[in-house]
């Protein structure tokens, strides 16, 4: 019952989350963000860690586009903004506050593990930004599948998880 269900989830979310453990120092030569803000492996080992325990709030404040958190729509006069962009074609409107709780939780649900193992990390090329491929080992119903991550650097300097690999876990 559990994979069509995953399987259906995670079709949702390849569509409409992109763009949209253990920690340890970067492997690849990335750099942490400003201020000791994690590094990529960090803010993945913070993302799964709050994926687990289903805290929707940290998961939307370390996964995001170069513009910032999915969880940071900039309140009422920020979002108004960004609606009328959107309207004109210059951007992407505001996520209301249930959608962002709402993909953040079908993660959880596909992500919930055991434990996790964080693997390679490198760098990717071709994205405008700084970008990380970091891949994880995720443990769960006993058996170990390989998740990769991708991290951006947002504008403000910070690492945000930007996909997932949600499809390698409903297989």
């Amino acid at each position: 019952m559990r994979k069509p269900f995953a399987r259906l989830m995670a079709g949702v979310l390849l569509v409409g989350v992109t763009g949209c453990g253990s920690a340890g120092a970067s492997g690849s030569g990335l750099p942490p963000g400003p201020d000791s803000r994690p590094g990529p492996v960090g803010v993945v080992a913070e993302f799964l860690d709050a994926a687990r325990q289903r805290d929707h709030a940290a998961m939307a404040s370390r996964f995001g586009t170069g513009g910032g958190p999915i969880g940071e729509t900039g309140g009422p006069v920020g979002c108004a903004f960004r609606r009328l962009g959107a309207w004109i074609g210059l951007g992407e409107r505001c996520l209301r506050r249930e959608e962002v709780e709402l993909r953040m939780d079908v993660i959880a649900v596909v992500l919930a593990h055991e434990s996790y193992r964080v693997g390679k990390q490198e760098g990717v090329v071709g994205r405008g930004r700084p970008a990380a491929r970091v891949e994880v080992e995720v443990v769960t119903g006993g058996r170990g599948v390989v998740v990769p991550f991708v991290v951006i650097r947002a504008d403000d300097g910070r690492w945000l998880v930007g996909e997932v690999g949600l499809a390698e876990l409903v297989r």
